[in-house]
């Protein structure tokens, strides 16, 4: 109907808009919308869906869980060869040549880890090792004599930015690897650090 409205005695009408008129709804409508009420009361009724959808809907907005961290365990060397600390520079000098490695742990009769030799302490007398026929006086000493005897190590599950850290910070290039019962399970060198910074792409040390 039109609007009525009087201003000083003066009678304004105002047409009505058309008004648009809805089409009838047809089965097909009312069938669907008979369909969807009854698949949302099946699912309010069963306990199974609704907790299925609750959890998938907290999956889709949860943070992703962080990557676990590159540990020692990951990259030592194990088992390890090592000496006792009655050995001989030549003994640790041959040793290290047949084995290829540059760093020996050093133990004591009782199996306790007293040391580390590394080639480094063995360059100083290496004229007098290299002479297979007949070595120098030096050849004899033992590895008490050289060692670097600095209670540095770490457990299999030590972090390898710690590692890489302490390394840093005590200008050491090789760090045992004790067990809980400081039994000695492998070595990390910082050779096998960048060796898994080429082969393990991306590396993933600072998670």
């Amino acid at each position: 109907m039109p609007i009525i409205r009087t201003v000083g005695g003066i009678v304004e009408i105002h047409p009505s808009l058309p008004v648009s008129h809805r089409p009838p709804a047809t089965q097909a409508d009312a069938d669907h919308r008979r369909d969807r009420a009854k698949d949302q009361e099946r699912q309010d009724a069963d306990p199974a869906s609704r907790l299925a959808q609750q959890a998938y809907q907290q999956q889709t907005h949860r943070a992703p869980a962080p990557k676990p961290s590159l540990l020692a365990q990951d990259l030592m060397t194990s088992p390890v060869t090592w000496l006792p600390s009655d050995s001989t520079l030549l003994k640790a000098w041959t040793t290290m040549h047949h084995k290829g490695i540059h760093h020996i742990p050093v133990m004591s009769a009782h199996g306790i880890l007293v040391g580390m030799v590394s080639n480094q302490e063995l360059l100083p007398y290496a004229h007098e090792l290299e002479s297979i026929d007949s070595p120098g006086p030096s050849a004899e000493h033992t590895l008490t004599r050289v060692m670097n005897s600095r209670d540095l190590s770490a457990t299999p599950t030590t972090e390898i930015r710690e590692v890489a850290h302490v390394m840093l910070d005590e200008q050491v290039n090789a760090i045992p690897i004790l067990d809980s019962s400081r039994h000695l399970v492998g070595i990390l060198t910082t050779s096998d650090i960048l060796r898994a910074i080429i082969h393990r792409s991306p590396l993933e040390l600072w998670t």
